[in-house]
């Protein structure tokens, strides 16, 4: 069997987007026939939430649409992360900025806007909701749900070996 293909979903403070994105596509790739063929992971390039839960609201968001994300703990990009994953996937052009400037020589990791990645190039970056309520929070759900269609088609499209 091939290697599977690795994504890290990377924002701020990985404890927003990263990980309703994280959680979405997890869920969506194992109901999929890509199950157990790609690794997902979130990080974010602050240290400020090192081994935190995600936010609250993005856990209760989550739950609502049946994506839970309650386990999920918070931790910073890591230069072993541009070796062990395929792609940095970033919610924002500032996060992009900080991946790329970070790093290492010799990184086999690619890095892109999470929403461009997914085929969404027109929705732009991922809003952080950190500082909204409710609305904002189901925005970036609903944001990412479809960013995970995305995904999910461009893996197919680009990696034919996942499906056999």
């Amino acid at each position: 069997m091939a290697e599977p293909v690795r994504l890290l979903i990377v924002c701020l403070g990985n404890i927003c987007r990263s990980p309703v994105a994280e959680g979405v596509m997890r869920a969506r790739i194992a109901t999929s026939t890509l199950a157990g063929r790609i690794e997902l992971d979130s990080a974010g390039t602050g240290d400020w939430h090192i081994g935190e839960p995600p936010d609250r609201r993005a856990i209760a968001n989550a739950a609502e649409h049946g994506v839970d994300i309650a386990g999920l703990r918070a931790r910073q990009l890591a230069l072993s992360d541009y070796h062990d994953f395929d792609w940095l996937l970033c919610a924002d052009r500032a996060n992009l900025r900080d991946v790329r400037a970070r790093a290492p020589g010799g990184a086999r990791a690619g890095s892109a806007l999470l929403l461009d990645w997914s085929g969404l190039a027109h929705e732009g970056e991922v809003p952080d909701p950190y500082t909204g309520g409710p609305a904002q929070f189901e925005h970036v759900f609903q944001l990412l749900d479809r960013a995970a269609d995305g995904v999910i088609a461009r893996l197919r499209r680009e990696y034919p070996f996942l499906t056999r």
